[in-house]
C-alpha cells in the first residue's frame, strides 16, 4: 500500500479512537496510564535492548554527543517515564469540567466545558522519551494521538508504542487511540500533514527546520516553538553566589535542551566581581564564550570576541554568549531583539526590579532568581508535556494536560427561547 493510503488509514483509525476517548471514563484512561507505568518498569531490558539498536546506529552515523544524550533511554530517563504515568494518573480530569459559569437574564445558565482537542499528530525527532509523555498526556485530555518519530529512534518508539497499546487493551480503550508511524519514510510526514479531515493539531518537537517544514506544509493548525534561545540577566543587585550556581545550572546541566540558557546578559556595576569567577567556574567545565569587548578580558582562556551571529543563535552545547550592559532597560531591549519567547530568567534581589521583568519581558516562562532550565512540564507541576509553545494561540509555555483540552459553549435552560 502507498504510503498516502496508509497514512489515510492510520488518520481514519485515529478519528473513530478519538471519538471514543471523549466520553471514556476518567477511570479507564486513569487505569490505562498506570498500567503503561507498572509495564515500563517490567520490560526495562525490551526498552533497552530496542534503545541500543538506535544507539548503535547513531554512533555510526557520527551524530553529536548531545543529539545521541537526547536519544539515550537511560535507566534514570525510563524511571522517569514511569514517574511520569504516576503523576498524570493522578490528575484531575480535564475533560467535562465546567471552567466558568454565568446567568443572563433570561434565566439561561451558559458555561465553557473542556473538551479534547480530538486527534492530535506529534512529529519529533531523537528523544523517545517523547512517545510516553506525548501518549499519557494526549489519553489523559481524551485525544487520539499519532507519533511520528525519527528514524533515529524507530526500535526505540516502536517498543514503547507496543507497550501503550497493551496498557490500552488492558483498560478496555481503544488500542488505535496512540498510533506510532512505523515507516522511516519522510513521505509519511508530507502525507500526515494533508490529513486535515482526521488530524485536528499537529505538534512539531526537534530542530528548527524540521518546525519550519511542518508550519510550511501543514493544513491544520501547528502547535509550535522554532528554538530555544533564552536568557539570563544578573542584575546590579544580584546575590552573585546565587548567580553563578543558577548560570551554571542554566548552561552546564544539559546543554542540548532547549531551555538551556544561551544568552547572559551582566549589569555593569557587577561585571568586575562576578565575571572573573564565571570564567573560572564554567571554563572549567568546558564552556566555551562569545564575549563583548566589556566581558572579553575577565572571561579567561575560553572566550572569544562576540560576533552578531552569536547574538539569538542557540548553541545546542557548551558555549555561551555574554554581554555586559548598562542598565535593566538594556537586558530587557537585547532580549527583545534576540530572545525566541522561550524562557527568560532574572537574578536580583531588589523586588522592584524583578517584578517589572515579570511584566515586561515576553517569554512563555519568566523567572526570578531560578534556572531556565525549570520551564519544563514535570519541573512545573504538569506532571509531563507534550512540548512547549512560543506562540501564543492556542497555547503559550508547556503545554499539558489542561492545554490539550478546549473548550466548548453549553447552556442550561428552562424552556427560553430568544425574541
Amino acid at each position: 500500500m502507498e504510503i498516502a493510503k496508509q497514512m489515510e488509514e492510520l488518520g481514519k483509525r485515529a478519528k473513530a479512537a478519538a471519538r471514543r476517548m471523549s466520553f471514556a471514563e476518567g477511570a479507564a484512561k486513569d487505569a490505562a496510564i498506570a498500567a503503561l507505568g507498572r509495564l515500563l518498569a517490567q520490560e526495562r531490558e525490551a526498552i533497552a535492548a530496542a534503545n541500543a539498536k538506535d544507539l548503535a546506529a547513531a554512533e555510526a552515523k557520527n551524530y553529536d554527543p548531545p543529539f545521541v544524550d537526547r536519544l539515550r533511554l537511560t535507566d534514570a530517563v525510563v524511571a522517569s517515564m514511569a514517574q511520569a504515568c504516576a503523576e498524570v494518573a493522578a490528575m484531575p480530569d480535564p475533560v467535562g469540567a465546567l471552567d466558568t459559569t454565568w446567568k443572563r437574564p433570561s434565566g439561561l445558565l451558559v458555561g465553557k466545558m473542556r473538551i479534547p482537542l480530538g486527534v492530535i499528530a506529534m512529529i519529533y525527532e531523537s528523544r523517545p522519551n517523547v512517545t510516553v509523555d506525548s501518549a499519557i498526556l494526549c489519553l489523559k485530555a481524551g485525544n487520539a494521538v499519532v507519533l511520528r518519530g525519527g528514524s533515529e529512534a524507530i526500535h526505540s518508539n516502536l517498543c514503547l508504542a507496543g507497550l501503550i497499546r497493551r496498557a490500552l487493551d488492558e483498560a478496555g480503550l481503544p488500542a488505535d487511540a496512540v498510533q506510532v508511524v512505523e515507516t522511516t519514510d519522510r513521505a509519511a510526514v508530507a502525507a500526515l500533514l494533508k490529513l486535515d479531515q482526521y488530524i485536528d493539531v499537529i505538534i512539531p518537537r526537534g530542530g528548527e527546520g524540521l518546525i519550519r517544514a511542518v508550519v510550511d506544509g501543514a493544513r491544520m493548525p501547528v502547535l509550535k516553538h522554532f528554538k530555544g534561545v533564552c536568557h539570563v540577566y544578573v542584575d546590579q543587585a544580584a546575590d552573585l553566589d546565587q548567580a553563578l550556581e543558577i548560570v551554571f545550572n542554566a548552561k552546564c546541566q544539559r546543554p542540548g535542551v532547549c531551555n538551556a540558557t544561551e544568552g547572559l546578559l551582566v549589569h555593569t556595576a557587577v561585571a568586575f566581581d562576578f565575571l572573573p569567577r564565571l570564567g573560572v567556574r564554567l571554563g572549567n567545565a568546558g564552556v566555551q564564550f562569545r564575549a563583548c569587548p566589556h566581558s572579553l578580558p575577565f572571561l579567561g582562556p575560553t572566550a572569544t570576541p562576540i560576533t552578531e551571529a552569536d547574538k539569538g543563535y542557540e548553541f545546542h552545547d557548551l558555549i555561551l554568549a555574554v554581554v555586559v550592559v548598562g542598565s535593566q532597560e538594556e537586558a530587557q531591549d537585547y532580549i527583545a531583539a534576540y530572545g525566541s519567547n522561550h524562557t527568560e530568567a532574572i537574578v536580583t534581589q531588589d523586588h522592584a526590579a524583578a517584578m517589572r521583568f515579570l511584566r515586561e519581558v515576553d517569554a512563555s516562562m519568566v523567572a526570578v532568581n531560578a534556572s531556565t532550565r525549570f520551564n519544563d512540564g514535570g519541573e512545573l507541576g504538569l506532571g509531563a508535556e507534550i512540548g512547549i509553545c512560543t506562540s501564543k494561540l492556542h497555547s503559550y509555555g508547556p503545554m499539558g494536560v489542561k492545554e490539550l483540552t478546549t473548550t466548548k459553549f453549553v447552556c442550561l435552560g428552562s424552556g427560553q427561547v430568544r425574541g
